[in-house]
């Protein structure tokens, strides 16, 4: 729906706060892996910005983790739209839900090499 005028009143904030908020809750309810991953993230988001030494490491630390958590809830929406629209088998629906885990799994590869280089520079 195009709108008309000024788009950033706090009201359509507000709308757009809440919506995103209904959103993490449902991915919290009904997707095992992202209660996983936010509980990996609650552990590894104070730990990063206390092991990391100055503003570039601690970003290199905590982003990853963000970017897990968002690409999982892509993956679910994706996958979620998904069974809506095809509920039977289709290789397209099974190529585009494979391709939402790859890419969840690559953010998490990304993750593990943040880490392995950030710590691993400081401690060896």
């Amino acid at each position: 729906m195009p709108g008309h005028g000024f788009r950033g009143n706090p009201r359509q904030l507000w709308n757009a706060f809440r919506w995103s908020m209904l959103g993490l809750r449902a991915g919290w309810r009904h997707e095992a892996s992202f209660r996983l991953e936010a509980m990996l993230a609650v552990v590894l988001i104070p730990l990063g910005l206390w092991l990391g030494q100055g503003a570039l490491e601690k970003l290199a630390l905590v982003a990853p983790a963000f970017l897990v958590l968002s690409a999982e809830l892509l993956n679910s929406a994706i996958e979620a739209v998904v069974d809506k629209v095809s509920p039977e088998f289709h290789e397209l629906a099974g190529r585009a839900k494979d391709m939402g885990s790859a890419a969840v799994f690559l953010l998490l590869v990304l993750m593990v090499l943040s880490w392995v280089l950030v710590l691993g520079a400081n401690w060896f």
